[in-house]
């Protein structure tokens, strides 16, 4: 805990040098108590190092730590109160280009300057009660003897040593890869039997779902069976969600009856999901195999599995054999001096394979000496995990244990978690960088339970994650983050209808994440007290308004309004939320829009830009944005345009000077059977030709485009060397694909309804990337995976003109790297 108070008061430090100057704070005229509380912050956390060390075996360190998170909880929201308060003293007309070392009289009338005395009165009462609270801190005998030592510079995350998932199949040891293939075996005999119910039972973390993995992808199994299905059952189980998870991957019972079917139900720990969920519906299938992991004996006997296998703590040989492995190295004889060590390693984990390859990460960034490995072996620990989380870098460690609001083998998507993470403010700025972009590029990961547990018991005093009925709301008050985790059908929160009750709001005032998904039709105005709210999440809810007291939510980071489809205006003061970050309006059916969107310069990911001609509906709303004030948004990284038909003709290349776009998708809007005019179809061209993307894109996405000839530059690939992934949807008009054989990282190509298409000749190859004309020449040299869907019309796949063809060989290679093809409801 200490090492995460030690980031966090170094972010408050940070927040109020950042902020001291502004003219917020000057018109407060709490300059001189704000600069003291700093200077305090700073002189504590010097501290902190040393306590998080006596914390585990001292309980006073541990408790005085306790009180310190609380006074720097309170100095965050004070932090956050006093911008909120100073902004509202200023003048509307006050330009936000004037020195922000201005002296307060210069900015304001003096009739100004004691308009708001009270307020002034009250922020900084509670700020020298405040500093207060620290100097008696800072006074406890606690302190005085702790060592004073300097924070130490963390690395780069993206220098760190980035490692394989901890549950990777990944299998050593003889004994292991026997059962492997006896258990591949057994199932295949089985199959024959009908219904058949095999087991693997062992301890958490002894490596059962890695087994289970390695005979769900083993090549007998995959081409025995008809269908196929893994599902996560855990703990906390929802007997509704399991139910769904087999209906959609099996389409149960239809697609099952009378066929082979193999499931995995990963981690049960009560028979009753088995017989009171999947019994019957699975009884009548002509053969089907069961594969279940459980740690406890008599959860197979009580589903009556056909055989058990359990999986023991490994050996010390086979757990050195993991260990070294698992560092990424190839030779044993690279680390046999250090056998001895690593063997008494081994021994520490307790022959938990999990433990062993999370101490192999540690190890594998430590130099390979005696001295550095005695030293994690002479840690006094808890555990091999607690070691790994010692380890992190102070930011990560923030980042591991926020993962504890997450469900139980919760599927975490990567935008998801760094959106929170960036809302709380556990990401700093690096090189440069987007705070988005310093996070790696994974697409989605989940939690070892075990690592959860670990998550759960460091979080434990500021986190709730379980059945709020469970504990009173006077407890509950105590913790900063609940996320409500329960098996019950419907959780009942106070007055909640489908509108949100004022007291829903009064209860938690200084919530900074909320995210509320479900039935609601309105949100009260009484929202724009939540002055520390830094991430809405209103996602597919049936809100059809915001209110505009939504401007008052000045630190909000993140605001998600997909799939709301009652939802067609925004209100004007979404405009004045200067630290917005992300706006998500995909699927919404935005028709209203305020003026000025270019005013939210921090924008990094605007999901649902609707474009329109700009007509007045009232004073402060039109009916879309024009293109070009998408000109001020210089750090978008995703940016998703809608009914680019509406957008008015412009000369100006508008995102060729996104340096951060990663991700562009453009859209017109879906139409009937009626055609285009002749000028849209003009007018449709020449906007996609405007749209030149920058050369770093990776992904791109054209919906709808209704326009007779692609744009010029997705041809080109001096223009698009980094597109990786390319989509090309309902493009209806064009009788010819573009020339994207040429483009040289292109690795996913989905062509879909390119109905007016009949060949894909040379002229959709290219010149290919090489020398042309040369054998050295290749077109498609990266693509991997390619799709193509509804092509009706589609008569001729060539890739050479006829001439070519009788006269010499193909001049170069075509999709040499080709893993997957898939051609759907293409008729000819």
């Amino acid at each position: 805990m200490a090492t995460i108070l030690e980031t966090f008061v170094g972010s408050c430090a940070k927040k109020l040098q950042d902020i001291i100057t502004d003219e917020a704070i000057l018109i407060l005229g709490v300059k001189d108590e704000l600069i003291e509380l700093q200077r305090r912050m700073e002189h504590i956390r010097h501290y902190l190092h040393d306590a998080e060390q006596k914390s585990i075996k001292e309980p006073a360190v541990n408790y005085w730590l306790g009180q310190l998170r609380d006074v720097m909880y309170d100095a965050d929201d004070i932090i956050d109160l006093a911008r909120s308060k100073g902004s509202k003293l200023l003048p509307a007309e006050h330009s936000l280009s004037l020195s922000r070392k201005s002296s307060t009289c210069s900015i304001l009338s003096l009739s100004s300057c004691f308009s708001n005395i009270q307020t002034r009165h009250q922020v900084a009462v509670r700020i020298r009660s405040l500093n207060k609270r620290i100097e008696n801190i800072s006074k406890d005998r606690v302190f005085s003897s702790l060592k004073n030592i300097e924070p130490t510079r963390e690395a780069s995350a993206s220098k760190l040593r980035r490692s394989s998932n901890l549950v990777e199949p990944n299998l050593v040891g003889k004994e292991i890869i026997h059962s492997r293939r006896k258990l591949v075996d057994l199932l295949l005999k089985g199959k024959e039997k009908g219904s058949y119910k095999v087991a693997i039972v062992g301890t958490g973390g002894v490596g059962k779902t890695t087994l289970a993995q390695k005979i769900y992808n083993d090549q007998k199994v995959q081409g025995s069976f008809n269908k196929q299905a893994w599902v996560c059952v855990s703990q906390d189980y929802s007997e509704i969600t399991i139910l769904k998870e087999i209906l959609r991957k099996f389409e149960v019972k239809l697609a099952i009856e009378g066929k082979s079917f193999f499931l995995v139900l990963d981690d049960v720990w009560e028979s009753r999901a088995w017989t009171n969920l999947l019994r019957i519906p699975l009884h009548d299938a002509a053969r089907g195999i069961i594969l279940l992991t459980t740690r406890l004996d008599t959860v197979a006997v009580e589903i009556g599995v056909g055989h058990a296998r359990r999986v023991d703590l490994m050996s010390v040989d086979v757990g050195w054999e993991l260990l070294w492995k698992s560092m990424g190295i190839n030779e044993e004889t690279d680390v046999q001096n250090l056998l001895k060590l690593g063997m008494d390693i081994v021994r520490r984990c307790g022959g938990l394979p999990l433990a062993i390859k999370v101490i192999a990460k540690v190890l594998a960034s430590r130099d390979k000496t005696e001295n550095e490995w005695k030293k994690i072996l002479g840690k006094e620990i808890t555990g091999a995990l607690y070691l790994s989380y010692e380890e992190l870098p102070h930011r990560l460690k923030q980042c591991f244990v926020y993962c504890a609001i997450y469900p139980e083998d919760a599927i975490i998507l990567r935008d998801d978690i760094v959106g929170l993470w960036v809302a709380e403010g556990f990401i700093d700025e690096q090189d440069g960088q987007l705070l988005e972009d310093t996070v790696a590029d994974l697409g989605r990961c989940k939690v070892h339970d075990l690592l959860r547990q670990l998550a759960c018991h460091l979080s434990r005093e500021e986190c709730f994650v379980g059945d709020p009925d469970s504990t009173g709301v006077n407890v509950m008050t105590k913790y900063r983050r609940i996320s409500v985790v329960t098996k019950k059908d419907t959780v009942v929160l106070r007055s909640m209808d489908k509108g949100i009750d004022d007291a829903l709001f009064r209860g938690f005032p200084y919530i900074r994440v909320l995210v509320i998904n479900s039935l609601i039709d309105s949100v009260p105005s009484c929202i724009g007290r939540l002055i520390h709210l830094r991430f809405l999440d209103l996602d597919r809810t049936s809100i059809s308004c915001l209110p505009e007291s939504i401007c008052c939510l000045i630190n909000l980071k993140i605001l998600n309004l997909q799939g709301c489809d009652e939802l067609h205006s925004l209100p004007f003061g979404i405009t004045q939320l200067q630290s917005l970050r992300r706006l998500g309006l995909n699927g919404t059916p935005i028709n209203q829009v305020p003026k000025g969107i270019s005013r939210l310069e921090l924008l990094n990911d605007l999901s649902g830009f609707p474009v329109g001609c700009c007509t007045d509906i009232s004073k402060k709303l039109q009916d879309g944005w024009k293109l070009d004030e998408l000109g001020h948004l210089l750090l978008l990284r995703k940016l998703t345009i809608v009914k680019l038909e509406a957008a008015a003709p412009t000369t100006d290349s508008l995102l060729t000077d996104k340096y951060y776009l990663k991700e562009l998708h453009l859209s017109c809007s879906e139409r009937a059977q009626e055609p285009y005019s002749e000028e849209a179809i003009i007018n449709i061209e020449s906007t996609f030709g405007q749209l030149i993307p920058p050369r770093n894109l990776e992904v791109l996405v054209i919906y709808y485009f209704f326009g007779r000839r692609f744009p010029a530059w997705l041809g080109a690939d001096t223009q698009l060397p980094s597109l990786k992934y390319l989509s090309l949807i309902d493009c209806k008009s064009c009788e010819h694909l573009p020339s994207i054989g040429q483009l040289p990282n292109l690795k996913y190509l989905k062509i879909m309804g390119a109905t007016a298409v009949t060949k894909l000749g040379p002229e959709f190859v290219g010149f290919g990337v090489g020398n042309p004309g040369s054998t050295e020449a290749v077109a498609f040299p990266k693509v991997e995976t390619l799709v193509i869907v509804d092509m009706p019309n589609w008569e001729e796949w060539t890739f050479v003109a006829a001439e070519e063809a009788t006269t010499a060989a193909p001049r170069m290679r075509v999709l040499p790297r080709l893993k997957k093809l898939e051609l759907i409801r293409c008729p000819n």
